[in-house]
């Protein structure tokens, strides 16, 4: 193509074709192809000041490229942020940078300063912001979500909502404030401990999840009973949660705060668009623990876009909510399938044998098949030795059970 000055959309791209043809050549240097690599680049980066805007790395982004650049540890940073506490704190977004820090950053690695310095976000609806002591703080400092006493709040609550807040700063918090929450529940659940607990596992996905992408075609009703089948295992719930990272599906265990009633959740990541799904264990049992994945992953499949969250408390039924009849419906028949129910003898004779018999045809755990009896009739104390009673929450010693009750609602 003609070196010359783009002007239209259509040239552009032409450049953008022309470039990479160059690019693919890898010219020598001082050759013709060469020097028209060089023009032709100064050209498309012309075009691009003048009618695209770029956004700068981000503080953290910033800070790993220049250890990237220059070979730094974390370790080689505690002297510009003070310990490497902090220093790991400050790469995972849980502590933002002071003034000091970006001085010393900015001065002894030569980070611009632009780079370091927070941007200036959009306003948070005020609904948000409006009143920090609504926010359970205490819970969220006793659980080690927020570092710090409980003593502190009266003079820093602000301070400490806005740094556990701040991994959604800006529009990625907006997004998380604005979009529809879809809540099944029979009971109101308390909106500032339900923004709080899905903060933190959204900060505690940003950290789990993996480099993998994943592709909304994923999660059909075959992926979801080759899920559910690795329920045979008395580990289950972890190769569950390690099999579907694979696919690009985040699952946090993460204790229910008191007055939200939750279950399980269905999120999606602000920036990647990955699916979450959070579980709360609120009833430590097996088959509690496997329904309320798999209606998470049928939310994930057929109804999560980005613009909505779904929360799930599943003492309550959902009659008259056609996305949660479907949700309830998939889930029901990745676990057991309707033709295999109705040929059991476990649907007329709840007997630890027709359970046990059914369980092993279908290569899952006795738990889904008991929970499967009890719910259809509504009967909880019915093979009570067989739904796993306090087999799930053991599998995650890195969470702090101590406070949380079993059964809020009894």
């Amino acid at each position: 193509m003609e070196l010359k000055v783009i002007k239209t959309e259509d040239e552009y791209k032409a450049a953008l074709s022309a470039l990479e043809n160059l690019l693919k050549l890898d010219p020598d240097s001082g050759t013709e192809e060469a020097t028209r690599l060089e023009l032709l680049s100064l050209i498309v980066r012309d075009y691009e000041s003048r009618h695209y805007s770029f956004a700068s790395p981000d503080p953290v982004e910033a800070i790993k490229f220049r250890m990237e650049q220059q070979g730094l540890s974390q370790r080689d940073l505690v002297s510009y942020i003070g310990s490497r506490s902090k220093v790991s704190e400050i790469l995972s977004r849980k502590r933002p940078l002071t003034l000091s820090m970006i001085r010393a950053l900015h001065e002894s690695l030569g980070i611009p300063a632009e780079a370091l310095l927070p941007k200036t976000a959009p306003p948070v609806d005020e609904e948000l912001k409006a009143d920090w002591s609504r926010f359970p703080l205490r819970t969220m400092i006793k659980r080690g979500w927020i570092v710090t006493d409980s003593a502190e709040i009266p003079a820093k609550g602000p301070e400490l909502l806005e740094q556990f807040l701040s991994p959604l700063t800006g529009t990625a918090l907006i997004s998380l404030h604005r979009r529809s929450k879809h809540v099944r529940s029979g009971r109101e659940m308390d909106k500032y401990a339900l923004t709080a607990w899905t903060v933190r596992v959204l900060t505690r996905a940003f950290e789990y999840s993996s480099g993998l992408t994943y592709k909304p075609e994923t999660i059909t009703p075959e992926f979801m009973r080759e899920v559910a089948k690795l329920s045979w295992s008395e580990t289950g719930p972890c190769l569950a949660r390690e099999f579907l990272k694979k696919y690009g599906v985040t699952v946090i265990i993460e204790p229910h705060l008191p007055r939200t009633y939750l279950d399980g959740a269905c999120l999606m990541t602000p920036k990647d668009r990955k699916p979450v799904i959070g579980l709360t264990l609120r009833y430590d049992r097996l088959d509690n623990f496997w329904y309320s994945l798999m209606h998470e992953l049928a939310h994930a499949a057929r109804h999560l876009d980005g613009s909505n969250s779904f929360y799930d408390d599943f003492d309550t039924e959902s009659k008259h909510d056609t996305l949660e009849k479907e949700a309830d419906k998939l889930a029901g028949e990745a676990l057991i399938p309707t033709n295999e129910w109705d040929q059991s003898p476990a649907k007329l004779v709840p007997s630890p044998q027709a359970v046990q018999r059914l369980a092993d045809r279908l290569g899952i755990h006795p738990a889904v098949v008991a929970g499967r009896i009890r719910h259809e009739r509504k009967n909880f104390r019915l093979l009570n030795q067989l739904v796993g009673h306090g087999k799930v929450r053991r599998l995650f010693p890195e969470l702090s059970w101590g406070g949380v009750k079993e059964e809020e609602n009894v």
